[in-house]
């Protein structure tokens, strides 16, 4: 049981979706899928947040900024301090689904933007609403989703690392983290209480490590070091699969199936992990492609994708969730797995876009909200996990958390 897992959960960066309509919510910084959704203030940099809606209508989509502190809570900021433009604009780029079995129209918009440009680093979530449906009759539509992201101003300097060679055990199934802030360029005066600090492993969003304290503190220095809280579950490779083409089965599928009027992978059945599996993964991501495609973002099709994960007996006091970017992160009941009697296993099918998909299943224990590898994929310590670290500063009498430090890290084997 991972060490970190500790008393109450904190809020975390968390994509959401909030209607079955729509599909592959993605938020990417400057192009780049294998980045963490950070963007630097000013500059070129910038977030594309794009969905699919499964239909061929248009629908009037709007979105609004929200400026969040560093638990991802509303910040204490008037729209005029963090956002010059307007904060209820329209996404304008739009297109329909081209020669494929699932219709749906593609929505894309970039911020910042002409209509709004951001002011202030730190936390931001934008909440995109269609207007067309207006359930409350206040004129705002009804919220179908939420996109979270980032924006730093660098303040300070962050090295970490990552080891084995932990408190609890050495080279067995456990992964410590250790970092330092040097922040002789700022003017702090009570460093432990002006700055927080997240730790997430693998842009997971329930083992994300909040409320730390510096090990010591020196001049223009915090250390965080042979610190509890920072010993993670190793856990296991993430699994893989592909769909790229409908026609043949590639990485990770058994067979594709045509029932009219869509298609269906049928994934080859998964078996509890008892050694460690090396593969080159992506750290729970996915990228969306099609083989065939000139424009993966509205030719590529949706599949009905069947999970299946072998097991004897049903944990009974618990339940398992597929886990990775495309479940943004939440142990909702769309991403349970059910437990089939008849087959000895449990079974999820997924509605999800071609491309190729990173996942884990985490075992949830019944009250809890942290997921646990050991059941499904072990826990070994050679797993590449990758870690990021989040700084954040609010200085005495100041309204918001600002982003102003960030590091990644990843445990490679031999370190």
């Amino acid at each position: 049981m991972a060490l970190c897992c500790v008393a109450v959960p904190a809020k975390a960066q968390q994509n959401k979706v909030l209607t079955p309509l729509v599909k592959t919510l993605q938020v990417v910084a400057n192009g780049n899928w294998m980045a963490p959704p950070v963007i630097g203030l000013g500059g070129d940099e910038y977030v594309e947040i794009s969905f699919d809606e499964l239909t061929h209508e248009y629908h009037r989509y709007t979105y609004k900024i929200v400026h969040c502190n560093a638990d991802w809570t509303p910040s204490d900021l008037f729209e005029t301090d963090y956002l010059s433009g307007f904060n209820d604009n329209v996404i304008e780029d739009f297109q329909n689904s081209l020669n494929t079995t699932m219709l749906y129209t593609h929505y894309r918009f970039e911020l910042p933007n002409a209509e709004a440009n951001l002011l202030l680093p730190g936390n931001y979530r934008v909440d995109i609403y269609n207007n067309d449906d207006d359930e409350e009759g206040d004129g705002e539509g009804k919220l179908v989703a939420q996109a979270c992201f980032s924006v730093i101003t660098p303040k300070v300097g962050v090295s970490a690392t990552v080891t084995s060679n932990t408190d609890i055990d050495t080279n067995e199934s456990h992964q410590q983290v250790s970092f330092n802030i040097n922040y002789q360029a700022m003017n702090v005066v009570a460093p432990q209480s002006e700055f927080k600090v997240r730790v997430y492993q693998n842009l997971r969003t329930d083992n994300v490590v909040t409320d730390l304290q510096p090990t010591y503190i020196l001049p223009n220095q915090l250390q965080y070091v042979h610190n509890r809280k920072l010993i993670f579950d190793a856990g296991n490779e993430y699994r893989r699969f592909e769909i790229i083409n409908v026609h043949y089965a590639t990485q990770g599928v058994e067979r594709i199936l045509y029932f009219d009027p869509y298609y269906h992978a049928m994934l080859y059945p998964d078996q509890p992990r008892l050694v460690y599996s090396y593969d080159e993964d992506q750290d729970g991501r996915y990228l969306i492609r099609y083989d065939m495609a000139q424009d993966n973002d509205t030719e590529a099709d949706y599949l009905f994708v069947h999970f299946t994960l072998d097991y004897e007996k049903p944990l009974l006091a618990g339940d398992f969730y597929l886990n990775g970017a495309f479940t943004y992160g939440g142990f909702t009941p769309e991403f349970a797995m059910t437990y089939n009697e008849q087959e000895k296993a449990y079974e999820s099918i997924q509605l999800l876009k071609q491309g190729a998909y990173n996942w884990l299943y985490l075992y949830v224990p019944e009250g809890a909200t942290q997921g646990e590898t050991a059941p499904a994929a072990g826990n070994f310590y050679e797993t590449e996990n990758e870690y990021l670290v989040l700084v954040y500063h609010r200085p005495f009498g100041g309204r918001y958390d600002q982003l102003v430090g960030m590091q990644q890290v990843k445990f490679t084997q031999g370190e």
